[in-house]
């Protein structure tokens, strides 16, 4: 195969774009930071999953994040798994949480032993709602009743968006859900856990009620000492 000056030109050009677009990365502008994104997954690279990785963990605005993690779906999943699933333990929150809203992105079910327990119960809401969205992406079929169980020793936990993303992954398990609610709606000793799994039923059976109302609902009918079973 002869290679021609113009190929040779071609292929410097492309591997100083390629330079180009990983020190934009590190931009002080998020709009040079995000044009950079796109551009390392518009060609992507295998040389390039490592810095867009590193750079997830450290990248303070959403929207070049979520250009970050396109553009890792863009990449060799041979490449992209391995180094996500070693972030997935990083010590950085942002570097767990990200790495997991890749993984969920991606959709490989080769990703599903990395979702511990730990993980779905992470002392930091923003890794734990990432690992929960996660999980119901990747559990296999047959395993949801066992992750809903885990699920549900979170129920009550932190504000309004944490407790509804919980609730999202919950009710995307669909039906497997239902004794874990009853248990949780009867016998938990918090009564926002208690609140947490009435309205959490109540979206599983009408899920265009909102979660707003449903949530102020249960916590009612918890105040008055009901579970919520009453008249059922």
């Amino acid at each position: 195969m002869t290679i021609t000056r113009q190929d040779a030109d071609a292929g410097t050009d492309a591997g100083t774009d390629a330079v180009r677009a990983l020190h934009g990365l590190e931009d002080s502008r998020s709009s040079v930071r995000l044009r950079a994104a796109l551009a390392v997954g518009t060609t992507p690279d295998p040389r390039f999953v490592d810095k867009l990785v590193e750079r997830c963990a450290v990248e303070p605005e959403f929207f070049v994040r979520d250009m970050l993690t396109w553009a890792l779906t863009r990449h060799p999943l041979s490449v992209t798994l391995p180094v996500l699933l070693r972030e997935v333990h990083a010590e950085r929150t942002q570097a767990r949480s990200q790495a997991l809203h890749t993984l969920s992105k991606i959709g490989d079910p080769r990703a599903w032993p990395a979702i511990t327990p730990a993980l779905l119960s992470d002392a930091d809401d923003e890794v734990a709602r990432s690992a929960w969205r996660a999980a119901v992406v990747l559990v296999p079929e047959g395993e949801e009743p066992e992750l809903a169980t885990v699920l549900a020793t979170q129920l009550g936990r932190g504000g309004r968006e944490t407790q509804l993303s919980l609730s999202r992954a919950l009710v995307a398990l669909g039906e497997v859900i239902a004794p874990v609610l009853h248990s949780a709606a009867t016998t938990a000793p918090d009564p926002r856990a208690r609140a947490h799994a009435l309205a959490t039923r109540r979206l599983l059976r009408d899920p265009d009620t909102g979660f707003e109302y449903a949530i102020e609902e249960a916590k009612r009918v918890v105040a008055l000492g009901g579970s919520g079973q009453e008249g059922q």
